[in-house]
């Protein structure tokens, strides 16, 4: 099975650049982040042409997930929002069971600027998930969180660390709001299959960043360990974010093999 991710920073602008993708990358299951859509006007018809249905929890002008499985695999057990979520709460979080894994997208606040409210909103954010898992779920089961967090895990995944070291995306206290969820029982799965690469998701539009590659790793997969012994390798397709008024940020795919890890497969640790 495969399963990507992307924040595709409004699905309306880049529609055509997305089923162009699915056509191309055949993921079985993709998860959206930056919708920036209602429900209602989601497009759901043109994912149905190549051969996806769609899960859709979205808002008008922000945020908004979504989650697209191809006909055929069985979704399950749909839960829209965060334990405690009010009403009106921006659209960050869509959970279904697809073939059996649970699979969580999520869009993690930015935070802003560091010191600010929407900063320890971002943090609290990432608190609530870590105790939804506790409440929710177990270590042992199959189940992959996948989206954009917002956050740089380690120098590495950031081409200017000394740059970025206390901003907003790689500031100490979010990427130990990180680790306190993954201490839960997660696992990076891009890390997990490639210890030592310094590959990046994120580019800013600004100053040529993509051109010469100065990005960050935030757009993340995180996987409990049975599922992680299943991961055969995690690519990110930067193909996308080449094109032209691409979206900021490139497709995450994460392979799955359909039993235990394969022969050669990098240890889950």
């Amino acid at each position: 099975m495969r399963i990507a991710s992307w924040n595709v920073n409004s699905i309306r602008t880049r529609l055509e650049q997305l089923t162009s993708w699915l056509v191309r990358a055949a993921p079985d299951v993709v998860c959206m982040q930056e919708t920036k859509v209602e429900d209602g006007s989601f497009p759901e018809a043109a994912l149905s042409e190549v051969g996806y249905r769609s899960i859709v929890f979205g808002q008008k002008s922000y945020n908004g997930v979504a989650i697209a499985a191809r006909f055929g695999l069985s979704v399950d057990d749909v839960k829209k929002g965060l334990d405690g979520d009010e009403e009106d709460v921006a659209r960050r979080m869509l959970s279904a069971t697809v073939e059996g894994i649970r699979i969580i997208n999520v869009y993690v606040p930015n935070g802003q600027a560091v010191g600010t409210p929407a900063f320890a909103y971002k943090l609290a954010w990432l608190e609530r998930l870590r105790r939804e898992l506790e409440a929710s779920y177990r270590p042992d089961q199959q189940l992959l969180i996948c989206g954009d967090f917002n956050v740089a895990p380690e120098p590495i995944d950031v081409a200017e660390p000394k740059k970025w070291e206390g901003q907003v995306l790689f500031h100490p206290d979010e990427r130990a709001a990180l680790g306190r969820l993954m201490e839960w029982g997660l696992v990076d799965a891009f890390r997990a299959c490639h210890p030592a690469k310094a590959a990046y998701s994120w580019w800013d539009y600004r100053m040529g960043a993509f051109r010469r590659n100065k990005g960050l790793r935030i757009d993340l997969a995180l996987v409990t360990r049975p599922l992680a012994a299943r991961c055969a390798d995690v690519s990110i397709d930067t193909r996308p974010r080449e094109l032209q008024r691409p979206s900021d940020h490139a497709p995450v795919v994460v392979e799955l093999s359909d039993g235990a890890a394969p022969p050669g497969a990098a240890p889950a640790a």
